[in-house]
């Protein structure tokens, strides 16, 4: 059903009214995934996202997951709109090079066709009269195949070493189950059992979606449907409103990659944001070829990080969907890091090329809007896997958040493209043959400043099996900025049994070898010579902030 069928002349109090029911849809899918899932990656650390589209494809809702997800998930939902979607049907895929991300984030799409007497379910477009959106649900899982271990291995040179590649193929048909796509899919990856348990969370919440989205629409009939329209246009004025206010202008960055896991050598990253009245035109022409390591990132990725930044400098307040993104345009060469082609290998670009292209589009607009744009965070996920023939724990471990203009960063949380929890200790332990020996603030880290950036942590993990350890992680060279005077956080630190080893490394470990992960801390705001209590204007922080970070201009 299009959206132009129906006006919204909904009045301001019914709008917010369905805005939040919509959004709680999206949120209880998050609630089901979460609890009926059997892997600590997506039951404890919540590493997964779920949001509501309308029948044209276009995000009408999300619960506040992960953000490289969410920014990702409409080219999912248009990828499986090319293959004429079924009431009855749930969609799986995870090419990144076709709606996903990388290979260990398995999407569900899912078309939205309640069973009601409500006469809104008589759409008026004869061709899919049935459906009236799609619920998506996209997780992390803990092992898709490939050449090691938690299909993320540093190492890789192309995609198909990196696991199972899923282009959208009907996981479920007609309301069934289609067990030879499912034993296909679970033939490839290391714990059949476990990633069976999750894929039945992802459909059971998908489910879930279409059970409320059918309770409101028999509640609200067409209305509902008027409401699908009215919030993306009521996003897409407020985000406008709040474009115009930045100055016009081209603002230009640069930044780098430490390696890609086949070489240590930096990959330059370059971007010109353009300021246009209510337009937003991001372009990273200069960026690097595509490169034979796994920190390629699929352009729906550079997109990602980039609606993240833009969600950061306007108001939080404005609901999050389609209407977000649509004054913003993100463009980068073909074939180059941001815009590979198959067979391109990408795992690491998902993880840690998003948080530099965060990094990267922030320096290039703190000028265009100073109160709003931080100081460095710690810029990578930290993404450390273990695991053998039998088991795959992967982790994301938090950092030092930079600081803000306001206020210190906050110390051991997860920042930019990535919003998980940790694995406690006790579930941690209880799942695989590994012992957290250390895990606390790494104390002094994080840069000085007026405000502090926050500090980062320190993880040392003892594995008492064989396995094979993979760390994808940044910032081991290059250090979070510090902004507007403030000093730099430290960079962080990788060691397996104490030797200090790259920022990108798999290797094989005997029982009893340990592991340690030392997050960067964030950048400091502003100078520190001037008290966080001084309210007067630090005209020597301005002056400081052009000659610590020649990386940015305006033109």
């Amino acid at each position: 059903m299009s959206h132009d069928d129906h006006e919204h002349d909904l009045d301001p109090v019914e709008l917010e009214i369905l805005r939040n029911q919509l959004e709680s849809v999206a949120e209880e899918m998050g609630q089901v995934l979460i609890r009926g899932a059997y892997s600590p990656n997506i039951t404890e650390r919540r590493d997964c996202s779920t949001a509501v589209f309308d029948a044209d494809g276009r995000l009408v809702a999300q619960a506040e997951h992960i953000p490289v997800h969410l920014g990702a998930m409409p080219e999912a939902v248009d990828a499986v709109l090319d293959r004429d979607p079924e009431p009855g049907d749930v969609f799986a895929l995870n090419d990144p090079f076709e709606g996903g991300t990388h290979l260990p984030d398995v999407t569900l799409v899912s078309p939205v066709a309640p069973d009601t007497d409500s006469t809104a379910a008589d759409g008026d477009d004869p061709d899919d009269p049935d459906i009236l959106g799609y619920a998506v649900s996209r997780a992390h899982h803990a092992d898709v195949g490939g050449m090691a271990p938690g299909s993320m291995p540093a190492g890789a040179r192309d995609i198909h070493q990196e696991g199972l590649r899923i282009p959208p193929v009907r996981l479920v048909a007609g309301g069934e189950i289609d067990d030879e796509i499912e034993s296909l899919v679970l033939a490839n990856v290391r714990n059949p059992d476990e990633r069976r348990a999750d894929l039945r969370a992802q459909i059971a919440a998908n489910d879930r979606a279409e059970e409320r989205i059918g309770d409101l629409l028999d509640a609200h009939g067409d209305r509902l449907l008027a409401a699908f329209e009215a919030v993306i246009d009521y996003s897409r004025q407020r985000v406008a409103a709040e474009l115009r206010e930045l100055p016009d202008g081209t603002y230009r960055a640069a930044d780098a990659l430490e390696g890609d896991g086949v070489t240590d050598e930096d990959i330059p990253i370059e971007v010109s944001v353009t300021v246009d009245g209510a337009t937003v035109d991001v372009d990273f022409a200069g960026t690097a070829d595509q490169v034979a390591g796994n920190v390629n990132a699929p352009l729906t990725v550079a997109k990602s990080a980039v609606y993240f930044v833009i969600r950061c400098i306007t108001d939080p307040e404005i609901p999050p969907n389609q209407g977000c993104y649509e004054s913003v345009s993100v463009s980068a060469p073909e074939r180059s890091l941001l815009n590979p082609e198959p067979p391109a290998a990408v795992v690491g670009g998902n993880v840690e090329t998003s948080q530099r292209v965060t990094d990267v589009v922030f320096a290039a607009l703190a000028e265009a809007a100073p109160d709003r744009v931080p100081a460095g965070g710690q810029g990578t996920m930290n993404n450390l896997v273990v695991g053998d023939a039998e088991f795959a724990y992967y982790e994301t471990v938090g950092g030092g958040a930079g600081a803000n203009p306001g206020s210190d960063g906050l110390s051991g949380v997860q920042v930019g493209m990535t919003n998980t929890l940790n694995t406690p200790v006790e579930a941690l332990e209880a799942a695989y043959p590994l012992r957290v020996e250390r895990y606390a603030l790494r104390e002094g880290s994080g840069g000085d400043g007026r405000y502090r950036g926050g500090d980062g942590l320190v993880r040392t993990v003892r594995v008492e099996a064989d396995a094979t350890v993979s760390l994808l992680t940044e910032r081991r060279r290059h250090a979070p900025r510090g902004i507007a005077g403030g000093a730099d956080g430290q960079p962080g630190i990788n060691r397996i049994d104490g030797e200090r080893v790259p920022a990108k490394v798999t290797r094989e470990v005997a029982a009893g070898t340990t592991v340690t992960v030392e997050t960067p801390g964030g950048g400091g705001h502003g100078n520190p010579a001037h008290s966080a209590d001084d309210d007067s204007v630090d005209d020597d922080s301005a002056d400081d902030s052009s000659a610590d970070d020649s990386s940015a201009d305006r033109t």
